[in-house]
C-alpha cells in the first residue's frame, strides 16, 4: 500500500544523503481512516446554523442590498426612505384636508364673530400700550406711591376677611 505525500518527510536528509531517506513508500505517522470516508461510525463535523441568517428578514434584508448593489431592483430605494416618504406624504394631506374643512366651515356668522374678535384685541393692545407710556412716562414718586396704596388696601382687605 503507497500513499502519496503533501509534503517531503525530513526534506534536509533527502538533499544531504539519499541513502539515509526513509523509504518513499513508508511514512513515519499513519493516515487517519475517517479521511477515506468509508467508516460511518464516526460523527462527521456538520457547519453550525447562524440564527441570524437563518432568520426570514436577514435574508429579505440581504437579498434586497444585493439586488441594490447589482442595480437590479425596481426602485433604488431603502425600506427606511419609503416609509418615511410615505408619512410625510400622508402628512401633507392630513393638514390639506383640515385646512379645507376649515374654509368650508366658515359661515357667514363665524366670519363676522372673527372680525369683532380682531377688532377687540386690536382695541385691547392699544389700551395696554397707552397703560405702558403712561407709566414709563411718570416721575418715580408717584410709582412708589401707587405701589405704597395698593400694598396697605391688600392689607386693610386680609385684616377684615380674618
Amino acid at each position: 500500500m503507497t500513499t502519496l505525500f503533501r509534503y517531503p518527510l525530513f526534506p534536509h536528509l533527502q538533499l544531504c544523503d539519499p541513502g539515509l531517506s526513509l523509504s518513499s513508500g513508508r511514512s513515519v505517522m499513519a493516515e487517519p481512516d475517517y479521511l477515506e470516508g468509508d467508516c460511518d461510525e464516526l460523527i462527521k463535523p456538520k457547519k453550525l446554523i447562524n440564527p441570524v441568517k437563518n432568520s426570514r428578514n436577514h435574508q429579505d434584508l440581504h437579498r434586497e442590498l444585493l439586488m441594490n448593489h447589482k442595480g437590479l431592483s425596481p426602485q433604488n430605494k431603502p425600506e427606511l426612505q419609503k416609509v418615511l416618504e410615505k408619512r410625510k406624504r400622508e402628512q401633507v394631506l392630513k393638514a390639506q384636508k383640515e385646512e379645507q374643512e376649515a374654509h368650508k366651515k366658515s359661515s357667514d356668522l363665524e366670519i363676522e364673530l372673527m372680525k369683532r374678535q380682531q377688532k377687540l384685541e386690536q382695541q385691547l393692545e392699544l389700551e395696554q400700550q397707552k397703560i405702558e407710556e403712561e407709566q414709563e412716562n411718570t416721575p418715580e414718586f408717584v410709582k412708589m406711591k401707587s405701589n405704597l396704596r395698593r400694598t396697605k388696601q391688600e392689607t386693610d382687605g386680609e385684616e377684615r376677611t380674618t
